[in-house]
């Protein structure tokens, strides 16, 4: 999630993408992202098991923020909101 191009970022896993990004979109959780306005899905990454998607997630969040921004622009160069895509 972001706040927009280059703004906050929040990486986070979840078993249900659909339902964690439609709640961050309408700051129905506290915390980081209703704080920073990271309403928008700008990337994401699908596994098999829960357990690939939190190690996954750990790993990425010791990245530089530069990395991270590069693998957005990799899967989403325009950083459009991905949330309609997912339905």
């Amino acid at each position: 999630m972001a706040s927009g191009r280059n703004g906050t970022l929040y990486l986070g896993s979840t078993s249900d993408l659909a339902a964690r990004a439609y709640q961050h979109r309408n700051g129905l959780m506290d915390g980081l992202t209703k704080k920073h306005g990271c309403r928008l899905l700008v990337w994401y990454q699908g596994h098999d098991e829960i357990e690939g998607a939190r190690a996954r997630e750990l790993q990425m969040k010791k990245w530089k923020r530069q990395w991270k921004l590069t693998t957005i622009e990799q899967m989403n160069p325009d950083w459009h909101d991905l949330y309609p895509s997912l339905f």
